[in-house]
């Protein structure tokens, strides 16, 4: 009897022992089946947009190799749009593998408990939102830049070309508009639009192009100016005329890129100038929040993992669990857009409706985890 417990505790020691190396071996597992599901998420997707870039193909100079070349470009913004997702379907597949396998069983066995199996997964959540981070911030406003600047140019002229309808900026009672930027110091379409505090418009400002000189200082170009004074236009036309922009070259740029794809800390530093500025920054301010909530949605939905991967082995087959990542996955992004859009409507606050939806998850994750393991 000695001897068996002498060798029943040797077994834990070893057991304990061996627990980072089998957190590490869970960690990885999890990794693989996340990195597997990403890129093929991201595949899929910029398959269906390599389809969409195919209906301008011979319009202009816009070629195959041009849509081709479009989607390779545009990929890294997909690749982060799906990463809660993939994490979810991906450590559903890699557990679900491992259950299948009885691995699940043998790493209990061996001591690993159900929470610090899924601990071992949600130590990913640091890494991947480095990761995220990375791309966003280095990667993908570039790679974006260079994509819509190729594909214009490749439509430049072009009827039937996608409508290029660029940004606005605002502020000082100013609003500016921005068709698109050709090269660094040159945009064009422009528009200006000066108002009173009381709402009325003072002067519209009509521009072919401008140079962006050093600073905040335009030269317009191909200028007409029109002035309102009561019931009274004002219009001439002239060939320069010089403008102090209300906002800088950098972040104009950062504007004319697509919401999700502004990089994190220029989009911080935009929203904390319009607070300075006293003015209203709810849409940026939601999508700074929902990066900030990301990744706290990782870790929601390797806790909505759980309940399936410790589901008895008999219902852990591969379309189940690939259906319920996939569900789980739209009614969350669904929650998110509602709750956002909620915001933008109601003009609630921006952390509150980017941290409900990941929040709300974890409660109904931690309350399916209460049913299963304690009754």
């Amino acid at each position: 009897m000695r001897r068996w417990l002498r060798g029943v505790g040797r077994l834990g020691a070893a057991a304990m022992g061996m627990a980072p190396t089998l957190d590490r071996y869970v960690a990885l597992a999890a990794l693989r089946g996340y990195v597997l599901v990403a890129s093929g998420l991201a595949a899929l997707f910029s398959l269906l947009a390599f389809v969409e870039q195919l209906r301008l193909v011979g319009q202009g100079s816009y070629r195959v190799a041009d849509a081709l070349l479009y989607v390779l470009l545009t990929a890294p913004l997909r690749l982060v749009s799906v990463t809660p997702v993939a994490l979810l379907v991906g450590s559903l597949l890699s557990l679900g593998a491992l259950g299948r396998n009885s691995e699940l069983i043998a790493l209990r066995g061996l001591g690993l408990s159900e929470r610090r199996i899924m601990g071992a997964v949600a130590r990913l959540v640091l890494p991947v939102t480095l990761a995220v981070f990375a791309l966003t911030q280095f990667v993908v406003p570039p790679a974006e830049r260079w994509a819509e600047a190729l594909r214009s140019a490749a439509l430049a002229g072009s009827a039937d070309a996608p409508g290029d309808h660029g940004f606005w900026a605002h502020g000082a009672h100013t609003y500016l508009h921005v068709g698109r930027f050709q090269g660094r110091a040159e945009a064009l379409g422009i528009e200006i639009y000066a108002f009173a505090p009381d709402g009325r418009l003072l002067r519209a400002i009509e521009a072919d192009s401008a140079a962006i000189g050093p600073g905040r200082d335009w030269v317009l170009l191909g200028v007409r100016e029109t002035t309102v004074d009561r019931a009274r236009l004002d219009t001439r036309r002239i060939a320069t005329l010089d403008w102090h922009a209300f906002v800088s070259t950098g972040q104009l740029r950062m504007l004319a890129l697509p919401l999700e794809a502004m990089p994190p800390v220029g989009l911080l530093r935009h929203v904390r100038a319009l607070r300075r500025e006293h003015q209203q920054g709810l849409y940026y301010e939601l999508e700074l929040w929902r990066r900030i909530a990301m990744p706290l949605a990782m870790v929601a939905m390797i806790m909505a993992a759980a309940p399936f991967v410790f589901a008895p082995p008999r219902s852990q087959n591969l379309g189940r669990l690939i259906t319920v990542g996939a569900l789980v996955g739209v009614v969350f992004t669904l929650a998110q857009q509602i709750t956002a859009h909620l915001a933008l409507l109601l003009g609630l606050d921006p952390a509150a409706a980017a941290l409900a939806p990941p929040l709300v998850l974890m409660a109904l994750a931690a309350l399916a985890l209460r049913r299963r393991f304690w009754g």
